[in-house]
């Protein structure tokens, strides 16, 4: 699955985010979603099939690596299953809506095999600082591989 796309949403106020449809469509037929603390002060979103693939992908680190355990540990402890309701809404927890600085508005990302949701001025700042560097990015980032 490659999930893809930007899609601006609202927060409602009990901190329920609506999935868009074109995010229900690459997501099949799903009834939960697991959010966790990201980078850059974002919040990631896995379905089953992606968190399988980042755990085995994980497994392959070696149990000494300290950065992958303190990561493992970090990650997997902050990490809560929300159920997608009939209304095809998730309900963001509270600790994770203040770890984000979510308010009001919002930014839902597809970002390969995750989603990443923003705080909407906190994206809007990144892209504003990155968008311009896109070029020398792209060429790095396939240089290094």
């Amino acid at each position: 699955m490659l999930l893809t796309g930007t899609h601006p949403r609202t927060l409602d106020d009990k901190k329920r985010l609506a999935l868009p449809k074109r995010v229900r469509e690459q997501l099949g037929d799903i009834k939960q979603l697991y959010v966790t603390p990201g980078a850059d002060q974002t919040l990631w979103l896995y379905d089953p099939q992606g968190l399988e693939k980042l755990a085995a992908k994980l497994d392959q680190t070696p149990a000494t690596d300290s950065e992958a355990r303190v990561f493992r540990r970090l990650f997997f402890a902050q990490m809560e299953a929300v159920d997608i309701d009939g209304q095809s809404r998730i309900l963001i927890p509270e600790r994770l809506v203040q770890f984000a600085g979510l308010e009001h508005e919002a930014v839902l990302l597809g970002v390969q095999d995750h989603l990443e949701l923003w705080n909407a001025a906190k994206w809007q700042e990144y892209w504003s600082q990155n968008a311009p560097r896109f070029d020398a990015v792209a060429e790095n980032a396939f240089l290094s591989r």
